[in-house]
C-alpha cells in the first residue's frame, strides 16, 4: 500500500494540453525525481479522482498511457505500481536543463510504388500556404524580408519551434540552440561534419536508415551496427563496443518507430541508453522523423527530453507535415559548441535557409492551420492504415508477422518463409508495381522483413499491392 506519497497537481483547464496527460506527465515526474520508487504502489483510480477533484475516467485514461509508456505496471486486483524493471535514476547524474525522410525520386513508369512511408500529397494545405505567401508579399515592409538572414534559421520561427518542442516534447531548448535545415538529411550532413574525425565510430541500428550511415561514413566515421527485436535497440550490443575500448563518438537511434521496423524503444532501454551515454561519454543523435502521426494516446516523448541526458542532437522534420517538396527540417542540441559548429558550416554551403518560406510557414502555425491539418491528416492516415490492416489480415494473415502500428505512416511485414526478395521485385515491378528491398536498409542479406508505406496510396492501390505480394509469398 502507497505511503509517504503526496500527489502534489496544480491542473490547467485552459492548457492546450489534456487532463489526463497533465496528470500523466505530474506522475512521470514524481519517478524521475524519486518520490515514486520502482515498485510502490499508487492510490486508487477513486482515490486519485476525489484528490485531483477530476472524473475517474480521465484518472484511467492517465494511468493506461503511463502503463503503456512503460512507467506504470497494472497487477490483477492489487492495483498500480511504478514499474520494478526502471534503472535507478537517481545514480545519473543531472545536468542543469538546458534551454535549448528524405525520399528516393520516383519512378513514373510504375503505377503503383509502395515507399517507405512518403505522406499523402494530395492532402497537403497549399491553398492556405499559397495565401500566406500573397500576403506576405503584400506586407509595407516586405524589402526588409529580401535581404540576408541568420545561418541557423529565421528568429521568430526558430522561436515556434522551440514553443512546439518545449511544449508539445517534454524538451527544453531554445532559440540559440536549433538550426533550421533544408530538410533532415541536411540536418544530418551538418551534424556528421561537425561532430566525427577520421577513425571515430558510430554505433547504428541494423537494419536502419542508410542516407544517415552514408552521411557519417561522409565525414569519415565508422559505422558499428546494433540489432533490434520487438523492443528496439539490443542494448546489451551497445554495451558489448563500449566495453570494447573503441572510440565510440555517438549513436543513431529512432527511438519512436525505429526506422524501419515501426517499434518503439521501451522506457527501460531508453533510460539504460542514457546512463550510457553518461557513463561513456557519446552522444544520443535522436531522429525522430514521424512524431507527428500517431493513434494512440500521445506520442512517445523524445530522449533529448530527458535532463539527465548529458550530449543529445536532436531531428525532426517539418516536411511530412507542410509537404515533401518543401524542405524544412531542424536540428537541436544542448551542445552550444556543436550548434556554433553547424552554424559556420552552414553559412559557408548555405548562406541561409528559406527565410520566406519560414515566414509562410510560420503564419500558417500562429493562425492554427498546421494544428488543424495534423488533426486532419491523423484521422486520413488512421483511415488508410485501418484499412491496410483489414487487407493484410485478408491476404497475408497465414503468410507473413505484422503488427499494427501506432503511428507513423508505414508497415513492417516478416514473411513466414526466407523470400529471394529481389526476384520478388522484378515479379512485382513486371505488373508495375515497386517496393523497396531489405538491402535498402540492412548491412547483409540476413534481414527478410520489407517496410511497406501506405499513407500516399489509395485504397485500390493497397488492395491491388497486398494482393499482388501475396500472390508471390
Amino acid at each position: 500500500m502507497l505511503r509517504n506519497w503526496k500527489f502534489e497537481l496544480q491542473l490547467n483547464k485552459q492548457a492546450d494540453q489534456a487532463i489526463y496527460l497533465q496528470i500523466a506527465d505530474a506522475i512521470i515526474k514524481d519517478i524521475q525525481s524519486g518520490r515514486l520508487k520502482a515498485g510502490d504502489a499508487l492510490p486508487g483510480s477513486r482515490n486519485l479522482a476525489q484528490l485531483l477533484k477530476v472524473n475517474r475516467n480521465t484518472v484511467v485514461e492517465a494511468l493506461n498511457v503511463l502503463i503503456i509508456e512503460g512507467w506504470l505496471i497494472s497487477k490483477e486486483r492489487k492495483g498500480t505500481f511504478v514499474s520494478e524493471t526502471l534503472p535507478d535514476l537517481k545514480s545519473v547524474q543531472k545536468n542543469k536543463p538546458t534551454i535549448f525522410s528524405e525520399k528516393r525520386t520516383s519512378n513514373k513508369s510504375f503505377h503503383l510504388q509502395f515507399d517507405d512511408g512518403s505522406p499523402d500529397s494530395k492532402i497537403a494545405p497549399v491553398t492556405e500556404l499559397a495565401r500566406a505567401y500573397r500576403q506576405i508579399f503584400n506586407q509595407k515592409a516586405k524589402w526588409q524580408m529580401m535581404g540576408y538572414g541568420n545561418e541557423l534559421g529565421d528568429l521568430k520561427f526558430r522561436q515556434s519551434i522551440v514553443q512546439m518542442l518545449n511544449h508539445q516534447r517534454g524538451m527544453q531548448v531554445n532559440e540559440q540552440s536549433i538550426c533550421i535545415t533544408r530538410g533532415s538529411q541536411m540536418a544530418m550532413y551538418l551534424i556528421a561534419q561537425c561532430l566525427f574525425s577520421e577513425n571515430d565510430y558510430v554505433i547504428v541500428e541494423n537494419p536502419g536508415y542508410k542516407p544517415a550511415w552514408a552521411a557519417f561514413e561522409h565525414a569519415g566515421a565508422k559505422l558499428l551496427p546494433a540489432g533490434v527485436d520487438k523492443n528496439g535497440l539490443l542494448i546489451e550490443e551497445v554495451v558489448s563496443y563500449l566495453k570494447s575500448g573503441i572510440n565510440i563518438k555517438a549513436i543513431y537511434v529512432t527511438p519512436h518507430h525505429q526506422y524501419p521496423t515501426t517499434v518503439t524503444l521501451s522506457l527501460k532501454r531508453r533510460l539504460e541508453l542514457i546512463q550510457l551515454s553518461n557513463e561513456y561519454n557519446f552522444t544520443v543523435i535522436e531522429d525522430d522523423y514521424d512524431n507527428e502521426f500517431h493513434f494512440g494516446y500521445r506520442p512517445i516523448l523524445p530522449l533529448s527530453s530527458f535532463t539527465e541526458l548529458k550530449n543529445f542532437v536532436y531531428i525532426g522534420s517539418m516536411s511530412k507535415v507542410v509537404a515533401p517538396a518543401l524542405r524544412i527540417g531542424y536540428l537541436a542540441s544542448n551542445d552550444y559548441t556543436l550548434i556554433e559548429k553547424i552554424a559556420h558550416l552552414r553559412k559557408i554551403i548555405d548562406v541561409q535557409g528559406d527565410s520566406i518560406m519560414e515566414e509562410a510557414v510560420l503564419q500558417l502555425i500562429k493562425e492554427g492551420t498546421i494544428k488543424r491539418h495534423i488533426k486532419k491528416a491523423t484521422n486520413h492516415y488512421k483511415v488508410k492504415r485501418d484499412f491496410m490492416t483489414t487487407m493484410l489480415n485478408k491476404h497475408l494473415s497465414k503468410k507473413a508477422i505484422y503488427v499494427i502500428p501506432e503511428g507513423g505512416l508505414a508497415f513492417w511485414i516478416i514473411p513466414n518463409k526466407q523470400v529471394n526478395w529481389n526476384q520478388t521485385s522484378k515479379k512485382l515491378k513486371s505488373k508495375g508495381i515497386t517496393i523497396i528491398t531489405p538491402d535498402t536498409y540492412s548491412f547483409d542479406k540476413s534481414v527478410n522483413g520489407i517496410r511497406l508505406g501506405y499513407g500516399s496510396l489509395s485504397k485500390d492501390e493497397l488492395e491491388e499491392g497486398i494482393v499482388a505480394l501475396s500472390e508471390l509469398l
